[in-house]
């Protein structure tokens, strides 16, 4: 090996965490027990990282070794928060039913539920509502996880917040007054857009530049969404 070569960095026991390296980690933490309550650069501790990796085996090791449930880095994203956005399904489950809390927010007012209806985590959602996830919880910008699922596109997670029909708050209003009706439609999510409306969602609440979910919608889809609320108001 030439001796001018870079020698490669050896990685810290974050790395180790993150990649789950649960034998290795054991040892540095036996060495020293000041790891369980230093964090790296970030302020993330060895469970952030082992979450965020979806390593089941350690989390649960490190819970049952004294490493707090909830900590938060520097924008007060927490393991669950980390493991949520992840698709760390069965972190999920373990940090929950350690007491994670459900409804935690980062800096910027994202929580678990909100992270994982953005990125259609279907069955992550269904197991943070099972556990108290606020269906209707806002960010700083006032969106709420529907807001979330509509504007990506993530039918499966619509659908399932559709489904908590007494405590969702379809027609909720972001800080710039739109409601997921109007980001459906400005998106064109066509499907979401059409399922909303069959579910109460209204067609003419005005968002703060005075604007309906139809005026952001494509002319085929308005004429669809019409027809909806016809045939909704014919039935009721």
């Amino acid at each position: 090996m030439d001796k001018r070569m870079p020698r490669q960095q050896e990685p810290t026991v974050y790395d180790l965490a993150y990649r789950g390296k649960t034998a290795a980690v054991k040892i540095l933490l036996n060495e020293n027990q000041k790891l369980k309550s230093e964090t790296d650069e970030n302020k993330r501790m060895l469970i952030h990282w082992a979450a965020l990796g979806g390593h089941e085996d350690l989390v649960t090791y490190l819970l049952s070794n004294g490493f707090p449930v909830d900590p938060q880095d520097d924008m007060s994203m927490t393991p669950l928060i980390l493991a949520s956005s992840g698709g760390r399904k069965n972190v999920v489950k373990i940090l929950l039913k350690e007491g994670a809390n459900v409804n935690a927010k980062t800096e910027d007012g994202h929580s678990s539920i909100q992270y994982a209806a953005s990125k259609n985590w279907v069955e992550i959602c269904e197991t943070l509502i099972k556990n108290g996830a606020n269906i209707n919880i806002t960010d700083i910008r006032g969106a709420t996880p529907l807001h979330r699922a509509a504007s990506k596109g993530n039918i499966n997670v619509v659908k399932l917040l559709l489904e908590q029909e007494k405590d969702l708050k379809i027609n909720a209003k972001d800080v710039y007054g739109n409601t997921a009706l109007h980001l459906a439609c400005e998106e064109n999510r066509q499907d979401e857009a059409k399922l909303l409306v069959t579910n109460g969602a209204d067609i003419l609440s005005e968002n703060k530049e005075k604007k309906t979910p139809l005026d952001l919608a494509s002319l085929g889809l308005v004429r669809q969404l019409k027809e909806i609320q016809k045939k909704t108001e014919s039935t009721e």
